[in-house]
């Protein structure tokens, strides 16, 4: 094989790689739809928070929920062992509307994740069959609460989950958040997945999942993922191995979040996920050569062709070939830009996103091979 064939052959293998999430998110998102507009009746709802040292964010939730309209509800806040003012916000807004419920957390007991514990006390507390959990840092405009059951009655499945707009105060949380698009979108056959109850097709966020006492219950509910770090795919396989359908909306026009506020946060809250995912032993290898070769090798190939290196090899067909994978590789992320309320500059530097999630991945599948433990809120979390 001649230098000009191995040029061509790594760039057709880039193009190829990187058609892959490309076709895949030109297909997912005509049938990633929003919550549809609310029904003229709902069932009444348990919004249900769970909260450890959250008094930057807790009233705003308060707000929101409570601004809800079209819907009867609850909302249930258990203030897991914080140490802030996040329990004397919560009393306070209580006393003035008797929707509110403030729950004092149990002790953590050994084996369990400090969230799992805390949402599978609310819901045992929850006065409604229709439940929704929200983390405490979840913004939603007055119709989210009504569209997000509405659709979960429409898709007729046992758990629903919204996928909301995603804040990026840091630099972290702006090169990485929108990838979760990106990986969604890119990776799974979305209508394949809503008509089957196979784990392997589930997905869901952790910010905001809606479902019913019956299905919670059937399903096995927190304490059955009791240890897990990631309840945004561990919640919705769960459902699925009970047999009960799962499904995904684009909250976007109904819900922000602001996930983390330092990029700190973003890698630490990354990893700890992280081998629950992709980093986890059995996909992290195919998806590195997925995502190193699809998203970062045309952009090494584009910028060895402007440079001149190597200087034998390249040929027009080469560097044709190169151009198209650098615009199949970004087609996702300019998509994402208009539709997700994305950053295009944040689209544009894909390649050292995709390069620093990889080494997240890594870095928590080393950590989790070690078995070392990292640290969440002030508690110490051991890898899954």
């Amino acid at each position: 094989m001649t230098p000009a064939d191995t040029m061509l052959l790594l760039a057709g293998l880039a193009a190829g790689l990187a058609a892959i999430p490309a076709g895949m998110t030109l297909v997912n998102l005509r049938v990633f739809r929003r919550g549809p507009s609310p029904p003229a009746e709902l069932p009444p709802v348990s919004v249900l928070v769970p909260a450890r040292n959250e008094q930057l964010v807790i009233g705003r939730l308060i707000d929101d929920v409570l601004a809800s309209r079209g819907i009867e509800l609850e909302l249930l806040i258990l203030d897991d062992a914080s140490t802030d003012n996040t329990a004397a916000i919560v009393t306070a807004a209580a006393a003035d509307d008797p929707r509110i419920r403030l729950l004092a957390g149990r002790p953590l007991p050994a084996g369990w994740c400090g969230k799992q514990h805390a949402c599978s006390q609310l819901a045992g507390a929850a006065g409604h069959e229709t439940l929704v959990f929200l983390d405490a840092d979840v913004r939603l405009t007055a119709d989210a609460l009504a569209r997000s059951v509405g659709f979960l009655k429409q898709a007729d499945v046992g758990l629903a989950s919204g996928f909301p707009l995603q804040e990026t105060p840091c630099f972290l949380a702006w090169l990485l958040l929108p990838l979760i698009h990106f990986v969604l979108l890119g990776f799974l056959p979305l209508a394949r997945s809503r008509r089957s109850t196979d784990p392997a097709l589930a997905a869901g966020c952790g910010q905001f999942f809606i479902t019913t006492k019956p299905a919670y219950d059937r399903a096995g509910g927190h304490a059955a993922i009791a240890a897990s770090l990631h309840d945004g795919i561990m919640l919705p396989r769960l459902y699925r191995r009970a047999g009960l359908r799962t499904d995904i909306f684009d909250a976007t026009d109904v819900a922000s979040c602001r996930m983390y506020v330092t990029s700190g946060d973003v890698f630490t809250g990354l990893a700890k996920n992280a081998t629950e995912g992709i980093g986890s032993p059995r996909t992290i290898l195919p998806f590195s050569l997925l995502l190193a070769g699809g998203q970062v090798l045309p952009t090494v190939l584009l910028l060895g062709w402007l440079t001149g290196w190597p200087r034998v090899g390249w040929s027009p067909a080469a560097g044709g070939m190169t151009l198209l994978a650098i615009g199949l590789s970004l087609l996702p992320r300019l998509l994402a830009v208009g539709r997700f309320r994305q950053s295009l500059a944040s689209s544009l530097a894909q390649p050292l996103a995709i390069t620093v999630f990889l080494i997240i991945q890594w870095y928590a599948l080393t950590r989790r091979l070690l078995g070392l433990q990292t640290s969440w809120k002030g508690r110490q979390l051991a890898p899954q």
